[in-house]
């Protein structure tokens, strides 16, 4: 099941916001292929495995769950669910944190408005100085 986000959902790279999301890097040494792999147990298998595909401002995670490893002699590839209800569930959750992401990105954007919730009387606390607390001798002495 594949997922289509743009960049700036992401706030950096795919691999780092893939890392947020809990998986980990893998590079097939046989295929050379770059990937992720999110388990889901204590053990390798089972596990949501993702290929990702950069175009121009979009990224495209392409998502299965591996529920073993191959079990037949000779055979690099295993059995994969392209579909299904944990597959559907990870790509929901995907897109709800790429979303949580861009509205944050986008609140982080927008200017502050001057609605005097930092004033008290005729001061501005903005402008206030706060002087630091002061060091007693003996404190300076085991810092």
């Amino acid at each position: 099941m594949k997922l289509v986000i743009n960049k700036n959902q992401t706030e950096g790279t795919a691999e780092q916001f893939l890392r947020r999301a809990g998986y980990a890097y893998i590079r097939d040494r046989r295929t050379g292929k770059d990937s992720f792999a999110r388990r889901l147990g204590g053990g390798f298998y089972p596990r949501l495995h993702m290929y990702v595909i950069e175009r121009g401002e979009q990224i495209i995670f392409d998502l299965h769950l591996d529920q073993k490893q191959a079990s037949y002699a000779g055979s690099r590839m295993h059995n994969a669910e392209h579909g299904g209800e944990v597959v559907e569930e990870e790509i929901g959750r995907l897109n709800g944190l790429a979303s949580r992401i861009a509205n944050r990105v986008s609140h982080v954007n927008d200017e502050p408005s001057d609605d005097g919730l930092n004033k008290i009387g005729h001061g501005d606390l903005a402008s206030e100085k706060i002087e630091p607390k002061k060091i007693s001798w003996w404190r300076r002495i085991f810092i």
